[in-house]
């Protein structure tokens, strides 16, 4: 969750956009001592850079999350840009989401295909997604548009659909994903997340529940369902707190709804021996949590 303190790495430090912890950037490796360590891939900042150095009077603003901390400053960026008061507007991606900008001639993409490797089944749909609200920016007023996608997967069916901002070839080929590994909409989804500020209590009460389902399984006490061996969250350790998560998928949603409500009074029984675990259920997930 590390990223450059103030958008470089050149500043010296890190910050973590989770907690807001901050340390300074190591010249070694932690683990082996390794002076070979460096950033990966290119933030804002850097981009602006490079601009300056093709159109060195290119005037330019920035629109991410270091430069919107202040309070009103993403609708005063925002409108500036509106005002003609710069050339380029270079962002994450809060810059593609619901801004009308009718003098946009052009909208670039860099790293489309970065969000297609996360651990996620949604990883394909929400860059797609978001390619094509990016597309969407270019072109809005009397001058036509042009999008430019840079990646290295212009083969992957998310980015092909979204280049030519067809829906329909992108639905037809995910449907099949979706229905070969039996995630939603094909069926129904759960996520039961354990947590607590203590590590072995959330490990211990992960494992409790994972056996307690495995025992519903076998019995046929619940309707019947399939579920995942616990694990870790993909943000393991947020604010102090250690997260587990399980999941599980039904057929029908009255399936996961009957789930529910045994794990609650599972939970109910053992909360006074492990007072500081709390669980939480996430019906069907808008991706893997």
């Amino acid at each position: 969750g590390y990223i450059p303190y103030g958008g470089t790495q050149e500043k010296g430090y890190l910050m973590c956009h989770y907690c807001g912890h901050i340390e300074r950037l190591p010249k070694k490796c932690p683990s082996c001592g390794s002076p070979l360590i460096g950033g990966f891939g290119i933030g804002t900042e850097k981009v602006v850079a490079y601009l300056h150095t093709i159109f060195p009077n290119i005037r330019t603003l920035r629109l991410d999350r270091d430069t919107t901390m202040r309070k009103g400053a993403q609708g005063e960026i925002i409108q500036k840009f509106r005002n003609y008061e710069a050339d380029c507007l270079v962002g994450t991606q809060m810059i593609v989401k619901g801004h009308d900008f009718g003098n946009v001639t052009v909208v670039g993409s860099i790293m489309a295909d970065q969000g297609l490797f996360a651990e996620d089944y949604m990883a394909p749909e929400r860059t797609f997604d978001l390619l094509t609200q990016a597309a969407g920016r270019a072109g809005r007023g009397d001058e036509p548009g042009k999008v430019i996608i840079q990646t290295y997967k212009p083969e992957h069916y998310a980015i092909a659909a979204a280049a030519t901002q067809d829906y329909s070839s992108f639905y037809e080929e995910e449907i099949l994903y979706r229905k070969l590994l039996q995630i939603p909409p094909i069926c129904s989804m759960l996520a039961i997340m354990v947590s607590s500020t203590v590590e072995k209590e959330a490990e211990d009460v992960a494992g409790e529940l994972e056996t307690y389902l495995k025992w519903l399984q076998a019995t046929k006490a619940a309707e019947c369902f399939d579920m995942t061996g616990r694990g870790e969250a993909s943000i393991y350790k947020l604010n102090d707190t250690y997260r587990k998560v399980l999941y599980v998928k039904a057929k029908q949603e009255k399936e996961i709804n009957a789930l529910i409500e045994w794990v609650t009074k599972w939970m109910d029984e053992r909360q006074k021996e492990h007072p500081t675990v709390s669980i939480l259920f996430d019906h069907d997930p808008n991706g893997i949590i």
